[in-house]
């Protein structure tokens, strides 16, 4: 079991890096190409900031997907620094649990809901439909639980799964 999870962890890390990475420049060129046609050709090119502004979106769900499989959110740790090793153990536990809880009835079922209501709504500029930019949310949500199921294994059995945050 730990093997299949240490390879699904290095998988989605990989994935979900690379991904970032090719939608950050991307949007780099993009931002470069519209500062380009408004500033020296007098001409900007508008479809860059929505399709920019769709791209920030995607990115955002994308690099939370990633914290969650490096453990890597920010976090506030002044009540786990004072709590014993079994009390800290219960608590991220039920953090984890609760983050489960979360990414499965908000951001999957409700990011389903959302993209299926707005499918007959197009963008301004480039007049794709919504739902391909709030289609992101199931598909980050999913990533987000399988990433929790590994963080509560984790939490539960005290493995350590390689490939995350090993402190």
């Amino acid at each position: 079991m730990k093997e299949i999870m240490t390879k699904i962890r290095k998988c989605m890390i990989f994935i979900l890096s690379r991904i970032a990475t090719v939608l950050l420049s991307v949007m780099t060129l993009l931002v470069l190409y519209q500062v380009f046609t408004r500033y020296v050709l007098n001409n900007p090119a508008a479809f860059t900031e929505e399709l920019v502004r769709y791209m920030l979106i995607w990115t955002g769900f994308i690099g939370a997907a990633y914290a969650f499989y490096t453990r890597e959110h920010m976090s506030l740790v002044l009540l786990p620094n004072k709590l014993s090793p079994a009390g800290k153990r219960i608590l991220m536990i039920f953090i984890d649990a609760l983050i489960l809880v979360f990414a499965l009835f908000v951001i999957t079922i409700g990011g389903v809901k959302l993209a299926l209501s707005a499918t007959k709504v197009y963008s301004a500029l480039l007049g794709i439909p919504r739902s391909l930019v709030y289609a992101m949310a199931p598909i980050s949500g999913i990533f987000i639980i399988m990433a929790q199921v590994i963080n509560l294994y984790e939490d539960i059995t005290g493995n350590v799964i390689e490939g995350g945050n090993e402190e």
